[in-house]
C-alpha cells in the first residue's frame, strides 16, 4: 500500500501501470480468455487514482467518507481487481480463483463480494446515473466525498448517460466526476462509424460540465488534471476526457478490433509478459 498518496512519485505510478497490464493478461490465463485492450487503455487512469488522488481507507472499505468509483466499463474490472488486492482490501492469492465457480471476482464486478467494490456492473450505460446519486447522497448527508466514475467512449452512445449528465449540471454537483477512457473502439467498430460522439468537449461543455481534455497516458498530465478539480460539492460537474490507445502497450493489440476479448496461450503468453516488462518499466527520467 502507498501511505501517502499524494506523494506517489511517477515511477510508482509507472510501476503500478505495468504491474495492472501484468496481472490482466496473468488472470485472463486462468479465465481463459479476457478483456486485453479495454483494461490496457485505462492503466495509468486507475494507477494514478488509486496510487495517488482517492481518498480511501483499504482497512474501513465502507468508511462513509471515501470517495467513490464507479467503474462503468466494467468489463476493465480485471484490472482493478489486482490494485485492491495490492492496497489491501482482500489478500493476492484470492486471486488466483479468478472467474472459477464460487469466486468473487467475476468478468464484472460485484459489490456485494468484493471489498472495495463500489458498483456492481454488467450491461454498460448505467455508471453516471449511479455516480450522480452517489453524488447527491453525499450531499444530502453532509458529506464531502468526490464520486469518480470511468465511462468507456462507446457508452456515450447509450441516452442515459446524457439524461445523467443534464442532471449533473442542473444540480451542480460539482464533485462529480467523470473520466472517459477515450480509446475511439467499441466491441462493434470504431466509435465515430458505430455512432459518432465528437466533438464530445462541446457536447458535455453544453451539458453544463467543466471539460480538460488529456493523453490518458501521460501520468503527469493525469495528475495536474485531477489537482485541477475544485474544492467544494456545489458548482460544475467534472469531466476528464483521457485520449487513450486501446490495447496500449502491446503492438498487436493495439487499436486492433480482434482483442476486446481474447485468450494469450504459450509461447504467445510470454511474449507479451516479456514486451511489457520491456517497454512500459518506469522511465529514468520519471521524478523520484
Amino acid at each position: 500500500m502507498i501511505p501517502d498518496r499524494a506523494n506517489t512519485s511517477l515511477a510508482v505510478l509507472a510501476d503500478r501501470a505495468k504491474f495492472i497490464r501484468k496481472e490482466t493478461v496473468r488472470l485472463s490465463r486462468i479465465a481463459g480468455a479476457g478483456h486485453y485492450s479495454s483494461t490496457f487503455s485505462c492503466a495509468e487512469i486507475l494507477a494514478t487514482l488509486y496510487y495517488s488522488q482517492l481518498r480511501i481507507e483499504p482497512g474501513q472499505p465502507d468508511w462513509p467518507d471515501r470517495d467513490r468509483f464507479v467503474m462503468s466499463k466494467g468489463h476493465a474490472a480485471i484490472g482493478l481487481y489486482p490494485v485492491l488486492a495490492d492496497l489491501g482490501y482482500f489478500e493476492p492469492s484470492a486471486l488466483d480463483t479468478y472467474t472459477r465457480l464460487g469466486s468473487p471476482f467475476g468478468d464484472h464486478p460485484d459489490m456485494k463480494k468484493v471489498r472495495g467494490i463500489d458498483f456492481s456492473s454488467g450491461s454498460l450505460g448505467h455508471g453516471l446515473s449511479i455516480g450522480l446519486g452517489m453524488a447527491l447522497a453525499g450531499r444530502t448527508t453532509g458529506r464531502d466525498y468526490r464520486t469518480y466514475v470511468m465511462l468507456g467512449d462507446g457508452e456515450l452512445a447509450e441516452g442515459q448517460i446524457w439524461e445523467a449528465a443534464m442532471a449533473a449540471a442542473h444540480f451542480k454537483l460539482g464533485h462529480l466526476c467523470v473520466l472517459l477512457d477515450r480509446n475511439g473502439l467499441s466491441i462493434d467498430g470504431h466509435t465515430e462509424d458505430v455512432m459518432a460522439i465528437e466533438p464530445i468537449h462541446d457536447r458535455f461543455a453544453a451539458f453544463g460540465w467543466e471539460v480538460q481534455r488529456i493523453d490518458g497516458h501521460d501520468l503527469q498530465a493525469l495528475r495536474t488534471a485531477f489537482a485541477a478539480l475544485p474544492d467544494g460539492t456545489r458548482g460544475k460537474p467534472q469531466v476528464i476526457i483521457c485520449d487513450t490507445v486501446k490495447g496500449r502497450g502491446v503492438k498487436l493489440m493495439e487499436m486492433s478490433l480482434d482483442w476486446h476479448v481474447g485468450n494469450l496461450k504459450g509461447e504467445d503468453y510470454d511474449a507479451v509478459m516479456a514486451e511489457l516488462d520491456a517497454g512500459l518499466s518506469p522511465l529514468e527520467d520519471l521524478d523520484q
